[in-house]
Parts: structure tokens; sequence; C-alpha cells
């Protein structure tokens, strides 16, 4: 998902996606650390980096914001 898709969805819609993601995160590292094999192990570094940009768009949106003010 890349940052300009994030800043067309919705405040609830935001909160939803990085609260699932961040289920999904937590299950695929559950799954290495026990020592189970992903089905793509390169999905939790995607996630990771997805995460991140979703919270970087919310401080820029806050960002913002506050300059307006």
């Amino acid at each position: 998902m890349k940052a300009d898709k994030i800043r067309q969805l919705k405040e609830n819609e935001i909160e939803s996606t990085l609260k699932d993601l961040k289920q999904e995160l937590s299950i695929l590292q559950g799954q290495a650390s026990m020592g189970t094999p992903p089905k793509n192990p390169g999905r939790i570094k995607q996630i990771k980096k997805i995460i991140a940009r979703i919270h970087t768009v919310k401080n820029q949106t806050t960002t913002k914001e506050v300059k307006n003010k």
C-alpha cells in the first residue's frame, strides 16, 4: 500500500487497516518464533513498512493541521 493510497482513505478506514495489519504481523511473528516456516517470509517486512507508512501519513496530517491553526 502506497502513501498516496493511504492519504485517500478516511480516518476510520486507516485505523481499521492498521489494526488488521498489526494483528497479521503478530500472527506471522508468532509463527516465525515457533519455528514454523511462514508461507511468505517477506510478508513480515512488507507489513512493517506499511505500518510505518501509515504512522508517517498520520503524523504528516497532524502536523499539517497544527500549522493551519
